[in-house]
């Protein structure tokens, strides 16, 4: 779409609520329309691009903190900077993969624990749950 839209177009053209688009106003992520007055407001072809860029931002796990910087850069001249948050993104996102396949290799541990056990009174898995702040596995 070319032409400019309402809030309620450029919701769903976007794919998105009015009301994130009213809180993106709020953050100053997203200009108000133009509102001529005893108009509706419009907003011009590019409040779809920056909207489908927030979003895909956000996808990629980037916080509103971190797009509205990313949108502060947008000039072409800012690429080291936006390449440090990036980066800084990418190092939390191996840190949270760590974590994760930690979590996986005790759950693992736990579930085949609970394959093997011997009819027990006790499961492996909810005894090693009662013990708070114990490790998960043994």
């Amino acid at each position: 779409m070319t032409e400019p839209m309402t809030i309620g177009q450029l919701a769903a053209a976007a794919g998105v609520n009015v009301e994130t688009i009213r809180y993106y106003h709020r953050r100053g992520l997203l200009a108000p329309p133009d509102r001529p007055a005893g108009h509706i407001g419009r907003y011009a072809p590019g409040a779809l691009t920056r909207l489908r860029f927030i979003r895909r931002s956000q996808s990629l796990g980037f916080s509103l903190d971190d797009v509205q910087a990313l949108l502060s850069l947008d000039d072409g001249q800012h690429c080291t900077a936006a390449r440090a948050i990036g980066e800084h993104k990418l190092a939390d996102v191996r840190q949270r993969i760590r974590t994760l396949q930690a979590l996986e290799a005790a759950l693992q541990q736990l579930v085949t624990q609970c394959a093997t056990a011997k009819r027990k009174i006790s499961c492996p898995l909810i005894e090693a749950l009662m013990r708070a702040g114990a490790p998960l596995t043994r």
